[in-house]
Order: structure tokens, then sequence, then C-alpha cells
């Protein structure tokens, strides 16, 4: 039977790069390969616990689930079976020949050639069944599927190069077995002790029994020196883990490496989490949540349609993976389960949608998780500022997403201002207004494409000659964080990019004559700007904000933002026409030369390259840069002539 469906496949382009990468680059770290296996066996036979409460037939005739371990050190082989659900053709196929994550390419293009950084990112990136090749020449897998027949078993075999085999087989028992043929330098993983303890190290904490044969007793002299011969009997297998689901114990019993250990498991991450909390809730609703907050970003963590969610188990029963239900989008980086007493074992992802449980538990656990991210703000700064180099642009969405947790956010944001020293975000609302001068009423804000741009922007110059501090925003989410964030602690935000400046009390009553006499004494320059430009800006107007620059554009007041602006457009999105208002700056000798500019075209001309300048400045681009320099070169011309 077997001749006519054996087939020989290439494994994926990027699943054969990741493959040599890893076998070299985690070698240092070998023993993972257990953990690895043992987790997705684990993860096989709780998915088989679940369907069976629907249908009870798919235990067939082996209700106990476990996990076995044998070792044969005369073949040089160590294989994990388990009874689990099992894979059919297609699946073996999907699960091993292919890398199933998103950000795959991206991953790839990470990578250093440092061994040490490689093997910090493989393992980031998760690398699951392919660990097997670390310390394999070869892998076979043996699986059936429940529920289906004998003949309808999967043989599946590869050396980690080019290409795998896979074959139909016969296979009486369902799940998985995978046979690793182990490398020479690698027969240790063929000793009894050895792997016993990287299954307590590792896989204590599995809620599936890990079984391995029971060490024969020694056999002790008689008092004469001679040896009875014992009797011939088969070993019998003992579990070699605790085999309790870790959540369900007491946190005094539980220690910080069993914690990260799973971790590990639920996250299929090599690092250890950033934090976690582990806590029973007991009263109208009863839950058990342990969540975590990883160290590192997952490389998809932008495709919204990547893995998330926590494990969710129903009476430490395990229903399903990335249950999304539990936390909102902005914490899709958290990972964990939630094993709830109030929720039905055949609960789907539809009846969860519908179900007020657990809209009730989705606002505890946010609140948990904004509670761990606050304790650690305020007792490690080093440690937050880590986390949000990772995670700050997701907790940036929150605002928008959370109205009722948006004070708690707020005081988790970070921002560059125009205090920081570098170019870090580590500057908390909380601390602005701290600093904030007497008399001032608003948090100042300026939205740019980079950080130089922002730096550097006209619109900064008389909030330097005032020593008024100005938060720097230049993540392509901080426009849509500010039209949700509005105010903070009593204080709304200004964008110092729109409408008229108001420095309320901080300006004096000089200054506000000053400003007063500015716009009578310079009526005809305004009016003359505003004709030669025409409709490209809505409105032309001197200004007391610009102490260096000749020039600024800005937004009306209810416009759309030229960063808003630019991302929708960069979308594809149909963005609504807006014109910039030029405001001049009439101490400027650019401009006082402008004013007595008697030749209307070269008036013209120097009002167009101050209007792109001002452009430029803001970091936008020019809808014909050509003529913009053609201008320039023709004054630059007459002017040395």
């Amino acid at each position: 039977m077997g001749a006519t469906t054996k087939e020989t496949m290439g494994f994926q382009t990027e699943a054969k790069q990741l493959l040599q990468l890893m076998i070299h680059s985690l070698y240092s770290n070998k023993e993972i390969f257990l953990r690895e296996l043992i987790s997705n066996a684990s993860d096989a036979c709780e998915k088989l616990r679940f369907e069976a409460v629907s249908n009870g037939a798919l235990l067939e005739d082996q209700p106990d689930l476990k996990i076995t371990i044998d070792l044969d050190k005369d073949a040089k082989t160590i294989t994990i079976a388990d009874n689990g659900i099992g894979m059919n053709r297609d699946e073996v196929i999907q699960n091993l020949g292919t890398i199933a994550k998103s950000g795959t390419a991206q991953f790839l293009q990470e990578l250093s050639g440092d061994d040490k950084k490689d093997s910090q990112l493989i393992g980031q990136f998760g690398v699951g069944f392919y660990s097997a090749f670390i310390v394999a020449e070869e892998v076979e897998v043996l699986s059936r599927k429940a529920g289906e027949a004998a003949s309808e078993g999967v043989h599946w075999i590869s050396k980690g190069e080019a290409d795998f085999s896979i074959d139909a087989v016969e296979k009486a028992d369902r799940g998985t077995t995978i046979i690793l043929h182990l490398t020479d330098e690698q027969l240790e993983f063929a000793e009894s002790f050895r792997v016993k303890s990287v299954v307590k190290k590792y896989s204590d904490h599995i809620a599936i029994p890990v079984m391995m044969k029971e060490e024969p007793a020694p056999v002790m002299p008689n008092e004469d020196g001679t040896v009875d011969e014992a009797p011939e009997k088969e070993p019998a297998y003992e579990a070699v883990n605790t085999a309790t689901a870790l959540w369900t114990r007491s946190k005094t019993d539980i220690s910080d490496e069993e914690y990260t250990e799973f971790y590990k498991h639920v996250s299929h991450d090599f690092a250890e989490p950033m934090s976690w909390s582990h806590n029973r809730v007991e009263g109208k609703l009863e839950y058990t949540s342990l969540l975590y907050i990883p160290e590192n970003a997952p490389f998809d963590m932008w495709n919204r349609d990547a893995v998330k969610g926590l494990k969710l188990y129903v009476q430490r029963t395990f229903i399903m993976d990335e249950a999304e239900q539990f936390l909102p989008m902005y914490l899709r980086f958290v990972k964990g389960i939630v094993d709830s007493n109030d929720l039905s074992l055949n609960v789907s992802r539809e009846i969860l949608q519908q179900d007020p449980a657990v809209e009730s538990m989705k606002s505890a656990l946010t609140k948990r998780v904004l509670d761990i991210l606050a304790k650690m703000a305020k007792k490690d700064e080093e440690k937050y500022a880590t986390f949000w180099q990772q995670f700050g642009q997701v907790i940036k969405e929150g605002p928008a997403e959370d109205f009722a947790n948006k004070e708690k956010i707020s005081k988790l944001l970070r921002f560059t201002t125009t205090k920081t020293e570098g170019d870090k975000q580590d500057q908390s609302l909380a601390g602005y207004i701290e600093r904030m001068q007497e008399g001032q009423d608003k948090i100042y804000y300026i939205a740019a494409e980079n950080l130089t741009t922002a730096k550097n922007s006209p619109h900064l110059e008389v909030f330097k000659k005032k020593g008024i501090e100005v938060l720097l925003l230049t993540d392509k989410v901080d426009d849509w964080l500010m039209s949700h964030l509005q105010e903070f602690d009593g204080k709304s935000f200004q964008d110092i990019g729109r409408g008229q400046l108001d420095l309320g009390e901080l300006e004096t009553e000089d200054d506000k004559k000053e400003q007063e006499t500015l716009t009578e004494n310079n009526e005809d320059l305004t009016k003359r700007v505003a004709e030669a430009l025409g409709d490209a800006v809505k409105e032309v107007r001197v200004t007391s904000r610009l102490t260096d620059s000749p020039a600024c554009l800005v937004v009306d007041d209810f416009d759309m933002g030229a960063q808003m602006r630019r991302l929708m457009e960069q979308a594809g999105q149909d963005v609504p026409e807006g014109k910039p208002i030029m405001e001049l700056n009439p101490a400027h000798a650019l401009v006082q030369k402008l004013d007595n500019e008697p030749d209307e075209d070269r008036f013209k001309d120097l009002s167009q390259i101050l209007f792109d300048q001002a452009h430029l400045a803001e970091g936008g681009q020019l809808e014909d840069p050509a003529s913009y320099v053609h201008k320039l070169n023709k004054l630059l011309l007459e002017l040395t002539a």
C-alpha cells in the first residue's frame, strides 16, 4: 500500500533557511528540543480532551491521555509519543513542511550572522517541532488522527535538509509518535537520567503525565557474595513530571523558575517573561488567570490577523488557543491562560462573543495587565523603558479602543520631549505636568515625520525662547492617539502646528499688544502674499511664534493634520482637501525684503519659495520640486549678479 502513496516533497524556503540557522545557532541550548516536543504533545492531548467533550468516540479505547518517552541506546533513538488528537496527511504536510507563522520573511531579514544574537531571535520566533534537528540526523513522525481508521496513518521522514518524504502506514493507536535518530555527538539523550532531568526542568508543569520506564532496582548480593537471578519482567512506566496544571496550585508553592518555564510552554518563546500575575477570582464569577508580559515583541505584532489571545480552559479542560475575547487588541502581546468555572465545556468562539461573563472577565483582566505595567513603571523605570521600547506603540492604541481605562493608559504613556536627552521616549505626562511653567494650562505637542524634523520645526522657536516643554510625536499612531486623548489631569493637549498660537497666561499683555501691532502693520504684505499664492493657501497672516525662520505652515483648527494626511495618502485612502495657513515672521530679513520688493514677478517667486520651504521644514514633499529649484536658482543668480 505504501509504495503507491509515498511522496517526496521540498520544505518551504523559509523553513529550510530557518532549519539550518537553528541547528547551528541553538546548539548551545540543545536540550530545549525535548521541551518543545513535549509541549506540542501536551497541546495535542488537550485538544483531543476538548473534542471528546462533544464526541466521546474519539477517545477510542484509551481514555487516559499521556505522553510516553522511550530510549534505545543501541539504536541511538529517543521516541516521544502521545495519544492526543493526531494528524492526517494534509495536516502533517502543513505542520511539518511549512512554518505556519506570519512574519517569517521579516524574521529572516533580522538575522545578523552573530550566533549569540541569532539564537535569541530564533527563540523569540519560536521553532517547535524543528528543534528536533538540533540533536537528530533524521526524524521520523508516525501519526493518525483520532477517529480515523488504522489504515489512515501517516509516516513522515526527513534529515532536515532540502526535503521530506511522506507515506501511508498502518497505525493502530491514535496520536503522534516522533522518533529522533540521534547524531553520535548527542547520545546523552539516549540516557534515562539525562532525559528525566530535562523533563523535570522544563515540563514539570505540563498537565499531561510524561511517562518513562522505571529504573530497575539495584540487585543486592547475598551474604555469601552470590547474586540471585531476578525474574524477567517488563519494566513498568512511571510519571516523571508532577502532571498538575500549574495555575491550579497555590502561588506560594510555585517557584519563579516554574512560572518562567510555564511561560515558555504557553508562548513558545525562549526568553524569560518580563513580569507575570497569577490570580484566582472567587465570588459572582470564578476563574483563575496567569498573565505574562513578554520581554520581546513578536514579529507579527502589527499583523492584525496574527495569532493572539490567551489559552482558554474550562474547569481545567483545554478549550482553545488564541481566545482573543479576554483582552483588548492593544494588549495583544500578553500571553497566558484563563481557566473559568462559569463557562460551559462546549463553548465556541461565537458563544464567547455573546457571553456576559466574558465581558466581565475581559474588564477585570485588562485592569490586571494595566496594574502590572503601572507597578513596573513605578518600581523599575529601567525595566519599564525596555517594555516601552518593545510595546509602546501598541499601548498608544489604547485610548482610542478602551475609553473606560483611558486615564490608566495615559499614565503609562511615554514620549520624547524637548527636555529629553537623546531620542528615547522616556517622559511621562505626569512628569511633564510637574515641569509646567506657572500659568501654563496646556500640554503642547508637535507631530512630525521623524525626530529630526520635529526637533528642528520652526513651530518650536517661540517655545524654545520661552523655555516651554513640547512633546515631540513621531510614531505613526501618534496623531490617532491625540485625537482620542484630548486631556490629561485636567490639562488639554494643544498641537502647536494647528490654529492661532495661544500661550494663554504665558503671554504677557505686551506680547498680545505686539501681535496686534504686527497684524495691523503688515496687512498689505499678508494680502499681497495671499494673492501671489492663490489657491495654495487658506490664509496668510503674521505671527510671533517664529524667531529664526521666515515662515511656517499651520493647519486650521478643524482640518486634518499634515502627519495624518500623509499616513492616509500612503495607505491609499481618499483624503479631504485641505489648505494650510501660512504664517510670516515680519522681523525676518527675507520677509522684510519680500515686503519691499516692487517687481510683482519676483515677489510672486519669492513668496512661492518661502511657501515651499515652510512645506519642506515640516517634512512635506513638494508637488513640483523642479519648479522650486528653478525659482530658487533664478533668485540666486539675480542676487549674485
